[in-house]
Order: C-alpha cells, then sequence, then structure tokens
C-alpha cells in the first residue's frame, strides 16, 4: 500500500460484501479479524461493554499503524452467532443462551505486537478490563450464501429460511455459525430500516454420497 494511502478493505474485496435482495452463493477468503467472544442476550451490558472493548482496540491499532504509515478504515462491526443443537437452531433456545463472537475485520499487516500495544495503552487509560479478552485470528470460512437483510433483527428468521432454500437447491447445507455484517447503527436507525449482511457457510449435503 503507498504511504499517505488509507485502505478500505469493502472496496479492496467487494466481491465478498455485495448485499443482494435475493440470496447468492459468494466465495470468501481467509481473513484476519480482531475478536471477542460471549455469552448472553444480544444488546445487555456485558455484550455492550464487549463491543465497546472492541471497538476501542480497533481505533487504537488503527492509529499505531496511520502513525507507521499504513492507514486503513476500521471497518463494520460484524458478528458470529451459534446456539441450540445443530449451531443454527436459535428458535430452541432463549436470547440469554446465544452465543457470540463480535468481529472487526483487520489488514493481514496488523499483528499480535500491535494488539499488545493497543491493550496496554486502553489499560492506562484504565479501559483495559474487557480489552485484554480482544484476540486477533484468521477466519477462514469458505463458500457461503449470502444476502441482505433489511428490518429488525429479530426478523431475520425469513432471510435466512431463503438462504437455506437456495443452499439446499445447490446440494449444500448451512453450516454454523450465522455470520452478521452490520451496516447500520441501531442507536441511530429505526428497527425497520436497519441493513445487515446475513452470511451463512455452507458444506456439501449430509444426503450426498
Amino acid at each position: 500500500m503507498a504511504r499517505g494511502k488509507k485502505l478500505d478493505l469493502y472496496k479492496e474485496h467487494k466481491t465478498e460484501y455485495v448485499m443482494p435482495k435475493k440470496p447468492v452463493l459468494v466465495k470468501t477468503k481467509p481473513a484476519k479479524y480482531l475478536s471477542i467472544t460471549g455469552k448472553g442476550t444480544p444488546g445487555d451490558e456485558l455484550f455492550q461493554k464487549h463491543v465497546g472493548a472492541l471497538y476501542g482496540v480497533s481505533y487504537t491499532i488503527k492509529w499505531i499503524r496511520k502513525l507507521a504509515g499504513q492507514d486503513y478504515k476500521v471497518c463494520h462491526l460484524e458478528g458470529l452467532w451459534w446456539g441450540g443443537k445443530e449451531g443454527l437452531d436459535f428458535a430452541s433456545i432463549p436470547p440469554d443462551q446465544y452465543n457470540w463472537k463480535l468481529i472487526i475485520r483487520v489488514p493481514d499487516f496488523v499483528q499480535k505486537k500491535d494488539l499488545a500495544s493497543a491493550v496496554r495503552a486502553m489499560e492506562e487509560k484504565r479501559k483495559g478490563a474487557e480489552a485484554a479478552e480482544v484476540k486477533l485470528e484468521k477466519i477462514k470460512e469458505g463458500l457461503c450464501v449470502q444476502m441482505l437483510h433489511v428490518g429488525p433483527y429479530a426478523e431475520e428468521v425469513k432471510t435466512v429460511a431463503q438462504m437455506m432454500e437456495l443452499a439446499g437447491q445447490n446440494g449444500f447445507t448451512c453450516r454454523a455459525p450465522h455470520h452478521e455484517i452490520y451496516l447500520s447503527d441501531p442507536r441511530r436507525v429505526p428497527a425497520e430500516r436497519l441493513k445487515t449482511i446475513l452470511r451463512l457457510p455452507v458444506g456439501p449435503s449430509r444426503a450426498q454420497p
């Protein structure tokens, strides 16, 4: 990347962030993320503390790399969700039993030493309690079915049903975790206008030999 140019990972990997109104198959490459894991009701106090820690670390690393001549745009918050016997059957469990991993994509040049520096900086500001839980990892999803969901998170089940139907028509089955890419801020956007990219990794159907 040329010095002084800000990297935009969504533009760099635009084929992975399509927002179709109908489900499509998308090939994704392994990507590096900052992550923090928890369990419980989405939006509760613990969840919000983890969101704040993840963003705090993300922006601190961004400024560390900017000072080194590698500036980039901080990506949207994303979430991996799983629960229930099959990992995707959320209707079978109460929200306080949901497992989640909040993630923010980062460039490949971000290293563990940058994460360590960011956590130390937040600890010095007395904001390091949850920040110490943030990890740097590579996530490999491969082939996925993807679709834009517009509306409340609680109504995603309708969109997911369409995605699973497409997967089945192509001889695939969806597997956990359920992946959400948040394009809207629920604190500022009405629920009926929220935009979320939904992504489900797929694999060969169990019915196939």
